[in-house]
């Protein structure tokens, strides 16, 4: 069994290929996200985004995936941008013999399986299409070439989880627990700064990458000011996995060192944090921040479908990162504990309203 303390970034890419188990086959969530947002983007982009400026000096629009995974979610969202740009296009002009040209750069850690997200791209795509490489926590294009960046459900993966949560002699050491879900102040005050850290790294890069005028959007889990994170769908989720793994613990088929080595490296911030953040940046006008539902398809409306659907998510989104610490001998064993877990807990599988937080910025 791996039983590192630390778990490395390009551990927290998802599952790839197309197989049962994989990101492409289990990103339901992160669909419903980009079908809910699909207005909210548009809407942005007729009403905030000036062409005119962002075209007196090049002829190509550059557009950002932050965190794209392999699809199909990516491309989706993609389309949807351009044709706003399109019709923003068309708003703004008369000659539409001068369309603009449209690049796209699918960004994610050097470990994504890039291979089946290029052999999946649309065919009848209508922009060129390229991958860079890299974790968002740090530059990853020149300074002012990006026009637009959009991120859905990414923002909330720290680059590592805190250090101190190892350390037996802190009050922040986490025993016992894989997350934040009911830790003392110490612990959450540990993820939240880790949290801070890096959203500072990611909006300092954006806004060295991005023209004046660019705009960025972005979409992924808040914690509704008020609310212990335990009640929520993202913490629930999470306490369940726990929960899986401590029954492990007691029959002896992982130790519980490895558990008390072991930490998710995610923060969900409330809309506040977010907010003193970018201010605190200040190289960004916030055009819209809101609390927003994820959306539920009505084929998963059903909490015994939705359920099983949200066991595959995590495991498509962890299962690497899981078998690298514990090992994976018991991996089907744990995800089977908690498929059950699920079915005692049903009131956990709905997702309840306005756990998201959406995001406008534009810069400055």
């Amino acid at each position: 069994m791996g039983a590192s303390a630390t778990t490395t970034p390009e551990l927290y890419a998802m599952n790839g290929g197309d197989g049962r188990f994989s990101y492409a086959k289990n990103s339901f969530l992160q669909g419903h996200s980009v079908n809910a947002s699909k207005e909210k983007i548009g809407e942005a982009i007729a009403e905030k985004l000036d062409l005119k400026i962002l075209l007196s000096t090049s002829k190509t629009i550059r557009i950002v995936d932050v965190g794209c995974s392999v699809g199909p979610n990516t491309f989706l969202a993609i389309q949807n941008i351009i044709e706003s740009i399109e019709r923003k296009y068309q708003a703004q002009y008369l000659n539409i013999n001068q369309k603009p040209e449209f690049q796209v750069f699918f960004n994610d850690l050097t470990s994504n399986d890039f291979n089946t997200l290029f052999s999946s791209l649309p065919p009848n795509r209508q922009y060129f299409a390229a991958g860079v490489p890299g974790s968002f926590h740090g530059r990853l294009f020149p300074e002012g070439s990006i026009h637009f960046f959009y991120s859905c459900i990414a923002l909330h993966i720290l680059s590592k989880a805190p250090e101190e949560l190892l350390d037996k002699n802190s009050p922040s050491w986490n025993k016992g627990r894989i997350h934040y879900i009911n830790a003392p102040d110490e612990v959450v005050n540990a993820y939240a700064t880790q949290y801070a850290k890096g959203i500072e790294i990611f909006l300092d890069a954006r806004a060295k990458e991005m023209v004046s005028g660019g705009m960025a959007v972005m979409s992924f889990p808040a914690n509704p000011t008020g609310i212990p994170y335990s009640q929520t769908f993202t913490g629930a989720m999470f306490e369940l996995l726990e929960s899986s793994l401590l029954d492990l613990v007691k029959e002896g088929k992982i130790s519980e060192a490895q558990v008390d080595s072991f930490n998710l490296p995610m923060y969900v911030p409330s809309l506040e944090e977010m907010m003193e953040l970018v201010q605190k940046n200040g190289c960004f006008d916030i055009e819209k921040m809101e609390l927003t539902s994820p959306g539920v398809h009505a084929s998963m409306t059903n909490t015994s479908s939705m359920g099983k659907a949200i066991v595959m998510h995590v495991r498509a989104g962890m299962e690497r990162m899981l078998i690298q610490h514990f090992g994976s001998e018991i991996i089907d064993e744990l995800f089977n504990r908690y498929a059950k877990k699920f079915e005692e807990f049903p009131h956990h599988v709905l997702p309840s309203k306005k756990v998201q937080l959406f995001v406008v910025l534009k810069r400055k």
